[in-house]
Protein backbone atom coordinates (compact mmCIF):
# COMPACT_ATOMS: atom_id res chain seq x y z
CA UNK A 1 0.00 0.00 0.00
CA UNK A 2 3.10 2.20 0.80
CA UNK A 3 5.20 1.97 -2.21
CA UNK A 4 1.67 2.18 -4.51
CA UNK A 5 0.77 5.36 -2.73
CA UNK A 6 4.41 6.63 -3.19
CA UNK A 7 4.23 5.90 -6.85
CA UNK A 8 1.06 7.91 -7.47
CA UNK A 9 2.42 10.70 -5.87
CA UNK A 10 5.83 10.30 -7.65
CA UNK A 11 3.82 10.19 -10.86
CA UNK A 12 3.72 13.54 -11.97
CA UNK A 13 7.02 14.80 -10.85
CA UNK A 14 8.45 11.48 -12.83
CA UNK A 15 6.42 12.73 -15.53
CA UNK A 16 7.96 16.64 -15.52
CA UNK A 17 11.03 15.39 -15.16
CA UNK A 18 11.19 12.98 -17.93
CA UNK A 19 10.00 15.79 -20.04
CA UNK A 20 12.60 18.20 -18.72
CA UNK A 21 15.26 15.60 -18.94
CA UNK A 22 13.97 15.23 -23.23
CA UNK A 23 14.04 19.21 -24.13
CA UNK A 24 17.76 19.38 -22.05
CA UNK A 25 18.93 15.69 -24.56
CA UNK A 26 17.17 17.51 -27.51
CA UNK A 27 18.50 20.99 -26.83
CA UNK A 28 21.98 20.77 -25.62
CA UNK A 29 23.83 19.12 -28.31
CA UNK A 30 22.10 21.64 -31.05
CA UNK A 31 22.62 24.66 -28.48
CA UNK A 32 26.32 23.72 -28.50
CA UNK A 33 26.62 23.82 -32.09
CA UNK A 34 24.27 27.21 -32.37
CA UNK A 35 26.99 28.95 -29.79
CA UNK A 36 29.79 26.74 -31.56
CA UNK A 37 28.88 28.85 -34.66
CA UNK A 38 28.42 31.96 -33.13
CA UNK A 39 31.63 31.70 -31.21
CA UNK A 40 33.00 31.59 -34.93
CA UNK A 41 32.33 35.25 -35.61
CA UNK A 42 34.87 37.63 -35.16
CA UNK A 43 33.61 39.22 -32.02
CA UNK A 44 32.30 36.66 -30.63
CA UNK A 45 35.96 34.38 -31.35
CA UNK A 46 37.70 37.04 -29.07
CA UNK A 47 34.88 36.79 -26.17
CA UNK A 48 36.09 32.71 -25.86
CA UNK A 49 39.86 33.27 -26.91
CA UNK A 50 39.62 35.65 -23.64
CA UNK A 51 37.15 33.52 -21.99
CA UNK A 52 39.67 30.61 -22.99
CA UNK A 53 42.90 32.10 -21.15
CA UNK A 54 41.63 32.83 -18.03
CA UNK A 55 42.80 31.27 -14.43
CA UNK A 56 40.58 28.60 -13.03
CA UNK A 57 38.92 31.07 -10.58
CA UNK A 58 38.51 32.84 -13.43
CA UNK A 59 36.97 30.55 -15.61
CA UNK A 60 35.09 29.56 -12.25
CA UNK A 61 33.52 33.20 -12.22
CA UNK A 62 32.77 33.52 -16.15
CA UNK A 63 31.01 29.91 -15.31
CA UNK A 64 28.68 30.92 -12.58
CA UNK A 65 27.65 34.29 -14.60
CA UNK A 66 24.78 33.02 -16.97
CA UNK A 67 22.72 31.83 -13.82
CA UNK A 68 23.50 35.00 -11.94
CA UNK A 69 22.65 36.76 -14.93
CA UNK A 70 19.17 35.57 -15.86
CA UNK A 71 18.58 35.75 -11.96
CA UNK A 72 16.16 38.98 -12.62
CA UNK A 73 14.89 37.54 -15.93
CA UNK A 74 13.48 34.78 -13.59
CA UNK A 75 12.47 37.14 -11.11
CA UNK A 76 10.50 39.22 -13.80
CA UNK A 77 8.72 35.98 -15.08
CA UNK A 78 7.42 35.58 -11.68
CA UNK A 79 6.03 39.15 -11.66
CA UNK A 80 4.65 38.28 -14.83
CA UNK A 81 2.93 35.40 -13.24
CA UNK A 82 2.16 36.79 -9.97
CA UNK A 83 0.10 40.14 -11.85
CA UNK A 84 -1.96 37.68 -13.89
CA UNK A 85 0.01 36.73 -17.02
CA UNK A 86 0.93 33.42 -16.65
CA UNK A 87 1.35 32.78 -20.31
CA UNK A 88 4.28 35.88 -20.35
CA UNK A 89 5.83 34.62 -17.13
CA UNK A 90 6.15 31.55 -18.36
CA UNK A 91 7.35 32.17 -21.84
CA UNK A 92 9.93 34.52 -19.95
CA UNK A 93 10.99 31.74 -18.11
CA UNK A 94 11.46 29.41 -20.95
CA UNK A 95 13.37 31.71 -22.93
CA UNK A 96 15.61 32.16 -19.92
CA UNK A 97 15.72 28.39 -19.51
CA UNK A 98 16.80 28.26 -23.47
CA UNK A 99 19.40 30.75 -23.36
CA UNK A 100 20.63 30.03 -19.94
CA UNK A 101 21.36 26.19 -21.00
CA UNK A 102 23.01 27.51 -23.98
CA UNK A 103 25.12 30.14 -22.46
CA UNK A 104 25.99 27.47 -19.69
CA UNK A 105 27.20 24.94 -22.09
CA UNK A 106 29.56 27.06 -24.30
CA UNK A 107 30.94 28.45 -21.27
CA UNK A 108 31.59 24.86 -19.75
CA UNK A 109 32.69 23.62 -23.06
CA UNK A 110 35.35 26.36 -23.01
CA UNK A 111 36.27 26.33 -19.49
CA UNK A 112 35.98 22.36 -18.55
CA UNK A 113 39.57 21.70 -18.60
CA UNK A 114 40.51 25.01 -16.30
CA UNK A 115 37.33 23.73 -14.06
CA UNK A 116 38.66 20.17 -13.57
CA UNK A 117 41.78 21.37 -12.58
CA UNK A 118 40.32 22.84 -9.37
CA UNK A 119 40.10 20.00 -7.02
CA UNK A 120 36.88 20.51 -5.01
CA UNK A 121 34.88 21.38 -8.75
CA UNK A 122 36.58 18.43 -9.80
CA UNK A 123 35.26 16.30 -6.87
CA UNK A 124 31.29 18.16 -7.33
CA UNK A 125 31.37 17.19 -10.99
CA UNK A 126 32.10 13.53 -10.73
CA UNK A 127 29.52 13.34 -8.22
CA UNK A 128 27.15 15.46 -9.99
CA UNK A 129 28.06 13.69 -13.62
CA UNK A 130 27.39 10.11 -11.75
CA UNK A 131 24.27 11.47 -9.66
CA UNK A 132 22.84 12.56 -12.92
CA UNK A 133 23.28 9.06 -14.54
CA UNK A 134 21.34 7.42 -11.76
CA UNK A 135 19.00 10.14 -12.38
CA UNK A 136 18.62 9.54 -16.06
CA UNK A 137 18.72 5.99 -16.00
CA UNK A 138 15.63 5.65 -13.48
CA UNK A 139 13.51 8.55 -15.64
CA UNK A 140 14.44 6.70 -18.95
CA UNK A 141 13.15 3.02 -17.69
CA UNK A 142 10.06 4.63 -16.81
CA UNK A 143 6.96 3.71 -19.08
CA UNK A 144 6.04 7.59 -19.11
CA UNK A 145 9.33 8.89 -20.32
CA UNK A 146 9.89 5.88 -22.79
CA UNK A 147 6.05 7.02 -24.39
CA UNK A 148 6.55 10.40 -24.57
CA UNK A 149 10.61 9.38 -25.97
CA UNK A 150 8.83 7.38 -28.95
CA UNK A 151 6.43 10.17 -29.71
CA UNK A 152 9.15 12.67 -29.76
CA UNK A 153 11.50 10.64 -32.08
CA UNK A 154 8.08 10.12 -34.29
CA UNK A 155 7.20 13.70 -34.56
CA UNK A 156 11.35 14.27 -35.34
CA UNK A 157 11.06 11.75 -38.21
CA UNK A 158 8.25 13.50 -39.37
CA UNK A 159 9.75 16.67 -39.74
CA UNK A 160 12.47 15.57 -41.22
CA UNK A 161 10.72 14.05 -43.82
CA UNK A 162 8.65 17.52 -44.83
CA UNK A 163 11.79 18.83 -44.83
CA UNK A 164 13.13 16.31 -47.03
CA UNK A 165 10.46 16.17 -49.28
CA UNK A 166 8.07 18.95 -48.93
CA UNK A 167 10.00 21.85 -47.67
CA UNK A 168 12.72 21.45 -50.05
CA UNK A 169 10.89 22.05 -52.81
CA UNK A 170 8.56 25.07 -51.00
CA UNK A 171 12.16 26.41 -51.04
CA UNK A 172 13.62 25.59 -53.76
CA UNK A 173 10.55 27.30 -56.02
CA UNK A 174 11.40 30.29 -53.24
CA UNK A 175 14.90 30.36 -54.56
CA UNK A 176 13.93 30.38 -58.25
CA UNK A 177 11.40 32.65 -58.06
CA UNK A 178 13.95 34.71 -56.28
CA UNK A 179 16.40 34.48 -59.01
CA UNK A 180 13.91 35.26 -61.80
CA UNK A 181 13.02 38.27 -60.26
CA UNK A 182 16.51 39.15 -60.08
CA UNK A 183 16.98 38.29 -63.53
CA UNK A 184 14.41 41.00 -64.01
CA UNK A 185 15.50 43.77 -62.58
CA UNK A 186 18.87 43.01 -63.60
CA UNK A 187 17.40 43.26 -67.11
CA UNK A 188 15.30 46.19 -66.77
CA UNK A 189 17.88 48.55 -65.10
CA UNK A 190 20.42 48.15 -68.22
Amino acid sequence: MKATLKKILAAPFVFLAAIIVLLEDWLWDDLVRLTAAIGRLPLFRQIEMFIVGLPPYGALAMFATPSLLLIPVKLAALWFIGHGQPALGFLTAAAAKVAGTALVARIFTLTKPKLLGIGWFAWLHDRVVAFKARVYAFIKASKIYQAVHQQAVRLKARVKTFFQTKGKAFWRKRWEAARRLSRRWKQSSE
